[in-house]
């Protein structure tokens, strides 16, 4: 374990240096680099458009320098973290750049979370700063901060943006306190921390996930070569930047690729299609719920959103004839399945062209930057066969360096430095990958074991059924049975017997027919849209030991 200049131990070492960077993975670039190299360039160039407010490459940078100057003089070392808990607004540009140029280590949280979880985060990661808006979206972001403060020992201001609150230092009064500008000049060693992102966990505590300039840039040069990314594209973000897809595909990739990003501040299809039109956007990342309402209204308006050539969905599982659908209606975009995570963004990258579409579809793309190990869950044993399942490892350039918690660390990786990713898949012309399911969520009736999300898929295609989530239930002969959690469309209705005469059509076993079907006006989910399958299990098995009372 290495002792990194935050604190943190990581798994960095001088083989795993010399390694990446002799193979051309790790280029010691940081963000701050690129976007000294697009000063030079492309100074009057629009990196940003925020609501009614554009901002240049030339703007960015001036005000990031100043940031830089400010954290500097106020005494922050390198190591030291910032946080902040914003919407997708291009000040989290500008502190992202400014915190890679003073060494500093970026903790984006996300909006929707409240005292206990910001609570942990901001004790876990030691945060000296913490930036927020004072209110958003109906909820007072100030009086939270003021509220825990005193429990954050390490906490040196608390920093309001875009506004004032009594007790908050502001970001303009940061700015103020700047040298003009600041240097231009950084040394901050690449293979320093320089994110801290928090898992979304769906049991305990959310992880603290460490990744260095080295591993974010090495995602991000694979995108771009990938997906041919070109200066001249335009991406909208939905997604939260505080969130790993909205960092990667808006705060650090402008600059890697010297793009445009316009933000979405929070999704409405109505204004995404408008800012596609009228920015030419083409290519944007979003989870199921994002491509399945865009393509509805765009189909409701007959408007192709002809500039659009890529849309990336991934996060949650995403049925394949939402990806179809999408694919006919919107003529010249490829839309795909991608399979990533916090600690490892981006496993897979889905197809590389039109040609693949099938591919796209009904798996979550191909291996890219990572050398993936499936292990029989059960045995452990290695499988490579296709089709053959097994728990997804995996190990790469972009993989995080550990967690906060050093055991933490220690679990989630064998001997060979495979991260343990807890989810299943098989491989498919043994380059891509499909995900079949999360280990723990395997329905075991009888000895024999069932995948969920093979019968999501199947019923995903139910013309009563909005969304489905299945899971396993207590059986007293069989040990699990299958339960379905249903949101219906408006006025529709399902029960056991429809879906299991639906499921018998589509030719699954009768075994994987749900035993009960509870319906819902929504699921439960985690910060980054992932349905909390263990909150269901257990909601379920409530209701059915109270009903034997």
């Amino acid at each position: 374990m290495h002792r990194d200049v935050s604190g943190w131990q990581t798994r960095i070492t001088d083989d795993m240096i010399r390694s990446y960077t002799e193979a051309g993975q790790w280029r010691n670039v940081t963000v701050w680099t690129h976007a000294c190299e697009r000063l030079a360039a492309d100074a009057d160039r629009i990196v940003v458009v925020d609501g009614d407010r554009s901002f240049t490459f030339a703007e960015l940078v001036r005000e990031a320098r100043r940031l830089a100057s400010a954290f500097e003089r106020i005494g922050l070392q390198p190591g030291e973290v910032i946080s902040f808990q914003l919407p997708n607004w291009y000040e989290t540009m500008v502190l992202n750049l400014a915190a890679a140029r003073a060494g500093l280590v970026c903790n984006p949280i996300v909006p929707i979370y409240r005292d206990a979880e910001v609570r942990h985060i901001l004790r876990d990661a030691r945060a000296r700063l913490f930036f927020i808006p004072p209110a958003f979206r109906n909820f007072d972001y100030a009086e939270m901060a003021l509220r825990l403060r005193a429990q954050l020992p390490d906490l040196r201001d608390v920093v309001v943006v875009r506004g004032v609150a009594q007790g908050c230092s502001t970001y303009d009064q940061l700015l103020g306190i700047a040298a003009d500008d600041g240097p231009l000049a950084s040394r901050t060693d690449p293979n320093a921390v320089k994110l801290l992102m928090y898992t979304s966990g769906t049991t305990g505590p959310a992880k603290g996930v460490l990744h260095t300039h080295n591993t974010i840039m090495a995602e991000i040069n694979a995108v771009i070569d990938y997906w041919r990314i070109r200066r001249d594209d335009v991406v909208l973000m939905p997604s939260p930047v505080t969130h790993i897809t909205g960092y990667l595909y808006a705060l650090e990739i402008a600059f890697a690729a010297g793009l445009q990003v316009v933000f979405m501040e929070r999704w409405d299809t109505d204004t995404a299609i408008a800012l596609i039109n009228r920015h030419g956007v083409t290519f944007s990342v979003g989870a199921t719920p994002f491509l399945k309402e865009l393509v509805a209204a765009a189909e409701a308006r007959r408007d192709a959103l002809p500039s659009l050539r890529l849309f990336m969905s991934g996060g949650a599982p995403v049925p394949p004839e939402v990806i179809h659908r999408a694919n006919q209606s919107l003529g010249n975009c490829s839309a795909f399945r991608v399979y990533g995570s916090t600690e490892a963004p981006t496993v897979t990258l889905g197809i590389r062209g039109p040609e693949e579409a099938e591919l796209g579809a009904t798996t979550d793309g191909r291996i890219v930057n990572h050398d993936v190990r499936l292990r029989d869950p059960a045995s452990g044993r290695l499988v490579s066969a296709d089709g053959e399942e097994g728990e997804i490892t995996t190990r790469g350039p972009e993989m995080m360096v550990g967690y906060t918690t050093p055991e933490q660390t220690a679990e989630a990786f064998d001997a060979d430095g495979y991260f343990a990713t807890g989810d299943l898949g098989y491989r498919v012309h043994g380059e891509f990958l499909t995900v079949s399911g999360r280990r723990k969520d395997l329905i075991i009736r009888g000895g024999e074991n069932i995948s969920p999300k093979e019968i999501e898929d199947v019923l995903h295609r139910h013309p009563a059924i909005r969304e489905v989530a299945v899971v396993a239930m207590p059986h007293p002969r069989l040990g699990e049975g299958v339960c379905a959690f249903v949101i219906t469309e408006p006025g529709q209705t399902v029960d056991v017997p429809a879906l299991a005469d639906y499921l018998g059509v589509a030719g699954l076993a009768k075994q994987k027919c749900p035993e009960r079907v509870v319906l819902v006006d929504d699921l439960p989910r985690t910060a980054s849209g992932k349905v909390q399958k263990n909150v269901l299990r257990d909601r379920i098995a409530n209701t059915l030991t109270q009903s034997d009372r």
